[in-house]
């Protein structure tokens, strides 16, 4: 499946609307990326899309990376350390286990927003939003490869 027929206009903008919710009540930072297909470990390209898309440069290492691959039906979640210290050990893998139920029913955009906002409810207890927040990353999807 191309990265193209995953998610359609309206789908997109569901999914940048439930960043732009999560991070609402934050300072933590959230991004989406997708691509048709990976070789190699979904961990170990989520982690070289995470560095290059500087989210390790968030001024309280508190950014959280949804990645998907679409044709490989590979997917992983990546939180920075600011956060990983701060939520349960198996948080990320309850996340992406609810989310694999979605997607088994090809609710692709619905499963990426839940995901999202639960990522946002733990962020913002951890990281509340305070006047001087700034968005430090695009809430826009990004895709293909990088």
């Amino acid at each position: 499946m191309s990265t193209s027929e995953f998610l359609n206009k309206e789908e997109i903008s569901l999914v940048e609307n439930a960043i732009k919710e999560a991070e609402k009540n934050t300072s933590g930072e959230i991004r989406v990326h997708i691509e048709t297909e990976i070789k190699g470990d979904v961990l170990d390209r989520a982690a070289y899309l995470f560095e290059y898309l500087g989210m390790h440069k968030t001024s309280e290492r508190n950014g959280v990376l949804f990645y998907l691959a679409t044709k490989t039906r590979k997917f992983a979640i990546l939180g920075d350390a600011g956060i990983n210290s701060k939520v349960p050990a198996d948080f990320w893998d309850q996340i992406k286990q609810s989310m694999g139920e979605t997607f088994s029913e090809a609710k692709y955009a619905e499963g990426l927003s839940r995901g999202i906002l639960t990522a946002g409810e733990q962020l913002k207890k951890h990281f509340p939003y305070a006047k001087n927040d700034v968005n430090e990353l695009s809430d826009a999807i990004s895709f293909g490869k990088k």
